[in-house]
């Protein structure tokens, strides 16, 4: 901006925008009649390319703009459902439901099977029991990582499909 454009020519924008190769000190020149500052836009350009405006006003529009492309983000947040191996048919299907709307929300659900003390013998029953999860939401969703055993637990990720 301004001074520390350390280049010794310029192609100068004008706020009309014109078009012109001038000397740095021209360029200030030209600025400081328009009552505005010479801002450095594309630097690697050859020559570098400046352009004559309101800083100030250019940096709050920037941060407008960044501010609202902000806001339009949706952050995918990960849902946990957790079961043991021998969860009840009734209580499967109230934390389907719930799945089915983080599903439909956007965000990821990971469903986690716990295995206490002797459930440990059941870890088969605990496959079945993600898989039929996978399958009763395989319309709103696809596996992201398959039922996998991590200590005591085994764990399925689900995501949002894209529709």
């Amino acid at each position: 901006m301004n001074d520390e454009i350390r280049s010794s020519r310029v192609r100068l924008i004008r706020p009309n925008e014109e078009h012109e190769i001038v000397s740095i000190q021209e360029a200030l020149d030209i600025a400081a009649s328009y009552d505005l500052d010479l801002v450095e836009v594309a630097p690697n350009a050859n020559p570098p390319v400046c352009k004559i405006i309101d800083f100030g006003k250019f940096m709050y529009e920037k941060k407008k703009k960044e501010k609202e492309a902000k806001k339009k983000q949706h952050t995918i947040q990960v849902k946990e459902l957790r079961f043991r191996p021998n969860t009840d048919d009734h209580d499967l299907e109230f934390k389907t439901r719930h799945a089915r709307e983080f599903l439909e929300g956007g965000d990821k659900v990971k469903a986690t099977v716990q295995f206490r003390g002797r459930d440990m013998l059941y870890t088969e029953q605990g496959e079945e029991l993600l898989k039929n999860l996978a399958e009763e939401l395989d319309d709103v969703s696809k596996v992201e990582s398959k039922p996998t055993m991590e200590g005591r637990r085994m764990i399925m990720i689900l995501a949002p499909e894209k529709s």
